[in-house]
């Protein structure tokens, strides 16, 4: 398996946020309303459980974004 580059994981993450997001938001509301309205402590065990299930699998992408970028030009000089 090869390595994104981080301009190539910059752009998936922003894929994953302005379009996954979204997607994950209105699937976990239409599983909820599925269910009469639960406990609001269960409710929100759900939704955790929901986005924890949801990040897991970006979490490669997500890695160090928020760094320097250690291959870009230096600030200092």
């Amino acid at each position: 398996m090869s390595r994104l580059s981080r301009r190539a994981r910059v752009r998936w993450a922003l894929v994953i946020l302005l379009v996954g997001l979204p997607l994950y938001i209105a699937a976990a509301v239409t599983l909820v309303d599925l269910f009469d309205r639960p406990n609001i402590v269960v409710e929100l065990l759900i939704y955790v459980a929901l986005g924890i299930i949801w990040a897991l699998p970006f979490r490669a992408v997500f890695l160090g974004l928020g760094r320097e970028d250690p291959d870009g030009p230096s600030k200092g000089r």
